[in-house]
């Protein structure tokens, strides 16, 4: 299937999409699932903002809302990530905003890929997913 990349009120930001795509489709292959239609959505705080507020009822700023789309083993969805909260994260963390970006992408892949986050258990699982895959790259 395929993997798109989109910008909504924001420029498109320094990665290159053929290897980003090689990533997720690695990622994707040793979670053992099948890559379906993944669309990547770069935004601005205020565009997420309104999706969180239509979608979801939560009136406040994420820096990435992920909807699944997945059916069995074949991950589908759209991952909407604003890019300011990226690059506030990244000052926050003391990480360079390259990492941070990829750790958000990765981080709407392995939600695809059934990881939550709502829990501290989740949570550390995630960051420990999130950590070993941004190694590989």
């Amino acid at each position: 299937m395929a993997i798109y990349f989109y910008s909504e009120q924001v420029d498109f930001p320094p990665i290159l999409k053929s290897k980003t795509k090689q990533y997720f489709k690695n990622i994707i292959s040793e979670e053992k699932l099948q890559c379906g239609n993944i669309n990547v959505i770069f935004c601005s705080d205020n565009y997420l903002l309104d999706i969180n507020k239509k979608y979801l009822q939560h009136d406040y700023y994420t820096d990435i809302i992920t909807f699944d789309y997945t059916s069995k083993d074949i991950i589908s969805g759209d991952i909407y990530i604003s890019l300011e909260r990226v690059q506030e994260n990244a000052d926050i963390f003391k990480v360079s905003y390259i990492e941070e970006l990829y750790r958000i992408m990765f981080h709407g892949i392995l939600h695809l890929a059934g990881y939550n986050d709502k829990t501290t258990a989740d949570k550390k699982k995630m960051i420990f997913k999130e950590d070993y895959y941004l190694k590989k790259i």
